[in-house]
């Protein structure tokens, strides 16, 4: 899929660019930071019970429509935007370690690498991901070394899990270890369809009950993880507990740019008690545990 001009104006609109330009290193990272900064990863859909397709047309309809989404929808609709600009562009299967789990490839991340030609005519390949929240906020070379952006440090590394793969070490103080990246290039998403059913519909999907919005900027990161606002800012973390509505919809909106304008004012209001309700009934579980 290719997209017309008028479509990639108004996706490079939603990022705050307006120019197109060569498909250089430049321009591929000032295209990564806006995207990850403006463009949140969030599960916000899913637990309302209306996730969203994940058909690059249809997830480049939802963010040109000032929405959002996870892995496949926003590496799906990047990779999309990018090749249409003139990137060489590819998608991977990949996995996500989790903190307490061993490093796996499963299948439930959409993961991409990008090339890009320099003046003298040389590629160099990236690995360019807008779909895990908080890494990275600028492309990282495809290649074995160690990479500081901001306050993280990653670290890439050979795949023990595929030949010829690749590995992302995230930063210590991050939310997850790392990512593995099969080196087969996928011709489209939709060996990922059954992998986003059982994420966005199944009772085992540790989203359903997850309200999650992430995303990067400069010098650090923010999430909320249903009531809970968590600031990043190079090494210190900040936590501050949303306890009414109208506080909770204004860092949506403020510091996430999220203005959930695909519900009515009874679908906010029916979001807002899901999930804080899902928040009280955290708070009590922590409480019984002893860890508050």
């Amino acid at each position: 899929m290719i997209l017309n001009n008028s479509e990639i104006q108004a996706y490079l609109k939603r990022l705050g660019l307006s120019e197109i330009e060569r498909p250089t290193l430049p321009f591929l990272n000032r295209l990564h930071r806006a995207h990850v900064e403006r463009l949140s990863w969030q599960t916000i859909d899913i637990v309302a019970g209306k996730p969203a397709s994940i058909d690059p047309k249809q997830s480049i309809e939802l963010i040109i429509g000032g929405r959002s989404g996870y892995c496949f929808h926003l590496n799906g609709a990047f990779g999309t935007l990018l090749r249409s600009l003139g990137f060489k562009v590819h998608w991977h299967w990949a996995g996500v370690q989790p903190a307490g789990m061993e490093p796996r490839l499963n299948g439930f991340h959409l993961a991409m690498s990008v090339g890009t030609i320099n003046e003298e005519g040389d590629e160099a390949l990236w690995i360019a991901d807008a779909g895990l929240g908080d890494m990275p906020f600028e492309p990282i070379p495809l290649a074995a070394g160690i990479y500081k952006q901001g306050p993280f440090t990653y670290t890439v590394t050979h795949s023990e899990l595929s030949k010829n793969g690749w590995r992302i070490e995230h930063d210590p103080l991050a939310h997850f270890v790392g990512v593995d990246v099969a080196s087969d290039v996928l011709e489209d998403l939709s060996v990922f369809y059954p992998k986003h059913e059982h994420y966005s519909t199944s009772p085992e999907s540790p989203w359903i009950r997850t309200f999650l919005v992430r995303h990067r900027h400069a010098t650090g990161s923010n999430e909320l993880r249903g009531c809970v606002w968590s600031r990043r800012d190079g090494d210190r973390v900040e936590k501050i507990e949303l306890s009414t509505q109208s506080r909770w919809r204004d860092v949506l909106g403020d510091v996430f740019g999220e203005r959930l304008v695909a519900y009515d004012s009874a679908g906010r209001d029916a979001l807002w008690g899901k999930v804080h309700a899902m928040h009280e009934e955290w708070k009590r579980a922590q409480e019984l545990a002893g860890n508050v």
